[in-house]
């Protein structure tokens, strides 16, 4: 019984020694802010947002607008009926509609909202929303 509790920590200890020189080597890939011809575009020019995404059919669609270490802005497209289930982020999140009513569930209260009106998710609290109508809307979180 002794050889063969052994045997299993020097088993254990290899698989160890060994996944701990890979993680020695793997350096997680950082967020690096880089142009993105895409996105370039789109800077120094007068623009309507709710333009930028077009609705799909039964679908939700969108658009990054802005992505950098510090924040992104998304712009967002929901077809009637289809919405984003709850869900918590680690950072607040402003939400402008941009077109459109929807409704929005934060920490168990309702809003509906139209055109034109802002909320703020707080960070690390429960939120959702779901088309009335078909709607676009702006998404940004600022990371730091």
């Amino acid at each position: 019984m002794n050889d063969e509790k052994n045997g299993y920590f020097k088993w254990l200890n290899l698989i160890l020694s060994f996944s701990c020189s890979l993680m020695a080597e793997y350096e997680p890939q950082t967020h690096v802010d880089k142009p993105d011809k895409k996105r370039e575009g789109l800077k120094g020019k007068v623009i309507l947002l709710k333009d930028l995404v077009s609705y799909a059919d039964g679908a939700v669609a969108s658009r990054m607008i802005i992505s950098r270490k510090s924040g992104n802005i998304t712009i967002f497209s929901f077809d009637e009926n289809e919405g984003l289930s709850e869900h918590t982020a680690p950072f607040d999140a402003v939400v402008t509609i941009l077109e459109g009513k929807c409704e929005v569930w934060v920490a168990g209260q309702t809003f509906a909202m139209n055109t034109g009106e802002t909320i703020i998710f707080p960070a690390n609290v429960p939120h959702a929303l779901s088309a009335i109508t078909k709607f676009k809307m702006s998404l940004t979180m600022i990371k730091e």
